[in-house]
């Protein structure tokens, strides 16, 4: 199970996942489809098998993938000029899940926020968090944190939708909780 977050991994995860004898399923956000951006003539096929380190940190690990990768950028953006340097982990395999990557960054930050759009309850944000709390319970400073969509049906308008959401706001504020 695929969740491609950038132009470049949805261009390059496609001829690997068709080469893959099993089957492979991908998740396309629907507010990727209007990104623009050039693909570098150098990018070659994506491993499948590894998170993507977006932004290198030291304080607190971000973990997200698909569509929030870009408001946790974002968010990680906003601590870095409030003195907190956030790692970024784009999951973007889902599974199989690379543990491995996630543990390895919580191990040198010793904090951890999950950012994920679907509903806390049975999330993907809570499997993260179990393994995390499973695998590197004992790397951790603070609790793990994880920041969801409100668990209610997706309204259709887009204040109500953006409400919703987790946003950049969200991400800084549960860091801070992480943090401080």
């Amino acid at each position: 199970m695929l969740a491609p977050a950038t132009i470049e991994d949805a261009r390059h995860m496609l001829a690997p996942a068709l080469a893959d004898p099993d089957p492979v399923l991908i998740f396309e956000h629907g507010c990727l489809y209007n990104a623009a951006g050039e693909l570098s003539p150098s990018a070659g096929p994506v491993d499948l098998d590894h998170a993507a380190v977006r932004r290198p940190g030291t304080d607190i690990t971000l973990i997200t993938y698909g569509g929030s990768l870009t408001k946790t950028l974002t968010a990680a953006d906003r601590l870095s000029g409030e003195s907190v340097d956030a790692e970024v982990i784009d999951l973007r395999t889902l599974r199989p899940l690379d543990v491995a990557s996630v543990t390895a960054s919580v191990a040198r930050t010793h904090r951890a926020v999950v950012v994920d759009e679907a509903w806390r309850t049975g999330s993907l944000a809570a499997e993260v968090s179990s393994r995390i709390a499973e695998e590197a319970f004992y790397e951790l400073d603070a609790p793990v944190e994880r920041v969801c969509s409100a668990e209610v049906p997706m309204p259709y308008a887009r204040q109500l939708e953006e409400a919703a959401l987790p946003q950049p706001a969200d991400v800084v504020a549960a860091a801070h909780r992480a943090v401080d």
